[in-house]
């Protein structure tokens, strides 16, 4: 399947009775930025969309992957002995592993679990809300103290809507304000009643023209902003994330169009450039799969803050790199 191709049911992967649980690449404790205040960032596996910039590759499929790290193999070989359909690749001597056959592997284990020098892993585990819950409560002083709370992103959360509705509540149980970073690719019935239990939303707009975020990210842009502009209407508080990519959506045009969309609307509360970095280029080399915009260099210094500037112009609120 191509995971662009259409909005994928999660839930459906899951057996009747259970509880929601949600696939997670990540927990970061103690961040401070996405949302304001010390939080803790969940980071949740599946994105409808592929945009060429991606610096987290390993969140788009909506199962677990396998990724090797060329750097930390000690080329024991023991992957090679213990993985049973022979997806362990070697150089063209046969002595030395220089990757996964992803083709091949059925992400049994084996070879992870034998890998002692760090150089295979497995990407995704899945948690209940009562993990998180454990998780978070750890450390609930220090988010309320900090007018902190807990994030989650992706990925694209809102992809696995029971678990991240349940774990919403959860948090918002514990009094903790919530925030969810999402590209807004999603159906509005699976969006709704996210809503309600959300203090912030984080989303980028990537592009303006509908036919252009297509080539950009695999998905046209409509549903993008009918959420947007409901989201609008409802007056949840948003801040928006400019990706800021270097000749694809860095045109005067492009940066006037999200301008214009951005002080139409009241709810917005600031603005968060976000330079285009290189660290998707070693993150899809570990997962054996080609990164679009290696030969891509980040923009200048000066350019960023003259967008910043140009931001500024509609909404005092602006940062370079994410509050």
């Amino acid at each position: 399947m191509n995971w662009t191709d259409k909005l994928y049911d999660f839930d459906a992967l899951q057996e009747p009775g259970w509880e929601p649980r949600g696939l997670v690449f990540d927990v970061q404790r103690f961040a401070i930025h996405d949302g304001g205040g010390i939080r803790t960032n969940v980071f949740m596996k599946g994105c409808p969309l592929h945009c060429l910039w991606c610096q987290n590759p390993e969140s788009i499929r909506w199962e677990q992957d396998i990724s090797f790290i060329e750097t930390h193999c000690i080329q024991c070989r023991k992957c090679i002995e213990v993985c049973p359909v022979s997806a362990i690749k070697t150089d063209e001597t046969g002595q030395r592993v220089t990757g996964i056959d992803t083709g091949k592997c059925t992400l049994c284990g084996a070879c992870f679990k034998t890998c002692y020098a760090g150089a295979i892993n497995i990407i995704g585990r899945w948690v209940s809300v009562d993990d998180l819950v454990a998780m978070v409560s750890r450390d609930r002083d220090f988010y309320i103290a900090s007018g902190g709370g807990v994030t989650f992103s992706g990925g694209e959360p809102t992809g696995q809507p029971k678990f991240l509705l349940a774990a919403l509540q959860a948090m918002q149980q514990l009094g903790l304000h919530t925030a969810v970073e999402t590209c807004l690719h999603v159906a509005p019935e699976q969006l709704e009643p996210i809503l309600s239990h959300v203090d912030l939303l984080l989303t980028d707009i990537k592009h303006m023209d509908a036919d252009v975020h297509r080539e950009l990210t695999g998905m046209p842009n409509d549903l993008v902003l009918k959420n947007f502009r409901h989201i609008s209407q409802l007056n949840i508080p948003v801040r928006v994330r400019i990706p800021l990519i270097s000749g694809l959506n860095d045109s005067l045009e492009s940066l006037q169009q999200t301008a214009d969309l951005i002080a139409s609307c009241k709810n917005v509360l600031g603005v968060d450039v976000l330079p285009y970095n290189r660290l998707g280029i070693s993150k899809c080399r570990q997962l054996g799969c080609e990164y679009q915009l290696a030969d891509l260099t980040p923009p200048r210094r000066e350019t960023v803050e003259k967008v910043a500037g140009f931001f500024r112009s509609v909404i005092d609120d602006v940062t370079i790199g994410g509050m």
